[in-house]
């Protein structure tokens, strides 16, 4: 399948303005994610943005970049735009979404999330690390997902929550957002409005589920540091030091 990786980015954000560009070791943060994204050796990488001075740094690194509209309610939405710009023939048959505050994300993270779409009955693929931190079991800024075995290392997803689950011993799984789309699956998702349980969890990954879409979840070894505080800011720096 052709693949196109795009890093949806914002400037805007409540705990962190400007943190696409938030300096690490010398470099925008949006920058590390890049380069991670690139060294996964799937296919072209791009940055959607919709700010110009993202565009002006990212393309200074040596990465595209496509400005997109300000007023995208999801990263999905960002994406689903830059990839109509981007390839308008419907060349690309698959679309990752690589969060743009993941400086620390594994190539080798981003290369799993295709794995599940070799089974064709999987519209959408993403990560989760098993949880082994007793604060994160509770913590609801933790999502987990919530799924039926389908091997050691995959899991087909039944739900995703902020809520310690399931109920009882084993296992809890950590949800990465890192997403990989079959090309139609992300069109039909992003025209289904917004759905009860995504309005109530805040998790838009719901939206695809109760429309009755398949996601498969593939577990991965660590889970990369997501930024959204000052406080993760000094810990990515720490790590990448």
């Amino acid at each position: 399948m052709s693949n196109l990786i795009l890093i949806p980015a914002r400037m805007a954000s409540m705990r962190l303005p400007g943190k696409p560009l938030a300096d690490i070791q010398g470099k925008p943060m949006i920058a590390h994610v890049a380069d991670r994204a690139r060294a996964s050796g799937l296919g072209r990488v791009v940055v959607a943005t919709d700010s110009q001075a993202i565009v002006d740094i990212v393309r200074a690194h040596g990465h595209e970049a496509v400005l997109t509209r300000a007023d995208h309610e999801s990263g999905s939405d960002r994406i689903f735009e830059a990839l109509a710009a981007l390839d308008p023939d419907g060349r690309c048959e698959t679309v990752i979404n690589v969060q743009g505050d993941l400086p620390t994300i594994d190539p080798e993270s981003i290369r799993a999330v295709l794995r599940p779409l070799e089974e064709p009955a999987v519209a959408i693929a993403t990560l989760a690390v098993e949880i082994v931190r007793d604060e994160e079991r509770t913590n609801p800024n933790v999502v987990k997902a919530v799924g039926s075995p389908l091997s050691p290392t995959r899991l087909r997803a039944l739900y995703f929550t902020r809520a310690t689950a399931p109920w009882g011993e084993g296992p809890l799984y950590h949800h990465v957002g890192l997403y990989a789309y079959r090309r139609d699956a992300l069109e039909r998702f992003v025209a289904l409005p917004p759905s009860p349980l995504e309005r109530r969890e805040k998790l838009e990954q719901l939206r695809a589920l109760e429309a009755g879409m398949r996601i498969d979840v593939e577990i991965v070894k660590a889970a990369p540091l997501g930024v959204d505080t000052p406080d993760d800011l000094a810990r990515a720096r720490q790590i990448l030091a």
